[in-house]
């Protein structure tokens, strides 16, 4: 069992910690804003992940994909709020070198509910869980407590993998205090998070025909 968990756990790192449109806007928030003000967005992604993992383990993951309509507001709205985010982070003040807490930027818009919108209209989680979960068997005569296993297992992965990009995001935001550098650093996380976006919205229009049932 402890072998079949980890290389449960050797798979998921790779694939659900890759980069994409959550962990990049986390790192991205982490580096314009820091870590406190990203707890809130970051609950919003772990437990919109976690959703979707409990949609592929209960097999109702048909559910976002036969519902086209619901698809696309959740996404729009996401999409929108990930855009005034980015412009955020783009225009956000640099980090003072003494740290003073006074002067360090804030935002107080990084909050749950839209990281829960972005991370349960990724369709790329639905396919990298889906693909992790279902090709590993930890219990194999125990469907229930194998469930049960990797639903846990997998858990604690999006909570280590979305902390550590946030947290990853604010080493820039503590070494890069020259206000040249730290706002080059700034404009390329909103990008990198706009293109990230974009991508997986293209990725979201091209799946969703396949997979639908008519």
């Amino acid at each position: 069992m402890l072998r079949d968990i980890i290389l449960l756990l050797l798979a998921a790192f790779p694939l659900m910690g890759s980069p994409g449109p959550a962990t990049l806007s986390l790192a991205s928030l982490g580096a314009a804003f820091g870590f406190r003000n990203g707890v809130r967005y970051l609950l919003g992604i772990i437990v919109g992940t976690t959703a979707v993992l409990l949609f592929v383990a209960t097999g109702v993951t048909v559910f976002l994909v036969v519902q086209p309509v619901l698809l696309a507001v959740i996404e729009v709205a996401a999409a929108i709020y990930i855009g005034y985010l980015a412009w955020k982070i783009a225009t956000a003040p640099i980090r003072s070198k003494n740290g003073d807490a006074k002067h360090q930027p804030r935002s107080r818009n990084a909050g749950f509910l839209p990281g829960f919108a972005l991370a349960i209209t990724n369709l790329k989680a639905f396919a990298a869980i889906g693909a992790v979960y279902s090709s590993h068997m930890i219990l194999p005569e125990q469907a229930g407590w194998d469930a049960a296993v990797k639903v846990i297992v997998l858990t604690a992965v999006i909570v280590i993998v979305n902390t550590t990009w946030l947290a990853f995001g604010v080493t820039f935001s503590t070494v890069l205090t020259n206000p040249v550098l730290g706002r080059v650093i700034n404009i390329v996380f909103a990008v990198l998070l706009l293109c990230s976006v974009g991508l997986a919205l293209m990725d979201n229009h091209s799946f969703l025909p396949i997979t639908m049932p008519w």
